[in-house]
């Protein structure tokens, strides 16, 4: 096994994850961390492997998302008045905060989901977040702003999340 494979291997799952975030969905997901693994192929021998090679396909993977997002014209997103039912005494409640933030960040532009997501999943800082996305630091601080005011508005149930510091 080539240490290509290997990489791939080790890191797919964690990629998957930061994929399913940007996208909200489990295939496009799949797509994105497929195309940017390919395009990291391409480039193997010429990507630092002093610990380069997982914010390098990271890269790829933002910026193959942001392309898609501007080809884009118009949103698949269906945008709902009402929040998820919620089961009171539910043993599950993790699960339950998982699912209300996913529907959450649905609500959310591409851009805000994707700044929400480098900034407090990735925790990466507004300088970095910036050029991940293309995109200047002001626009990273306005998207950042706009998104948690949207998701206090648009999902109270999440309010324990926002006032702990978890997203903001």
């Amino acid at each position: 096994m080539n240490d290509f494979e290997e990489f791939v291997r080790a890191r797919t799952p964690a990629l998957l994850r930061s994929a399913y975030l940007l996208t909200g969905d489990q295939h496009a997901a799949e797509d994105l961390v497929q195309a940017a693994l390919e395009r990291t192929a391409l480039r193997w021998r010429r990507i630092d492997r002093g610990g380069g090679v997982d914010g390098y396909v990271r890269t790829v993977m933002y910026r193959l998302q942001v392309d898609r997002w501007r080809r884009r014209s118009y949103s698949a997103e269906q945008v709902t008045d009402a929040p998820p039912e919620r089961a009171g005494g539910d043993p599950y409640t993790g699960a339950d905060t998982r699912l209300a933030l996913r529907t959450a960040l649905a609500r959310l532009t591409p851009k805000q989901r994707a700044v929400l997501v480098l900034r407090f999943y990735e925790d990466l800082g507004e300088a970095r977040t910036a050029e991940v996305l293309g995109c200047s630091v002001g626009t990273v601080k306005s998207q950042t702003h706009l998104a948690l005011k949207r998701l206090r508005e648009t999902s109270p149930e999440l309010a324990h999340l926002l006032s702990e510091g978890a997203l903001a």
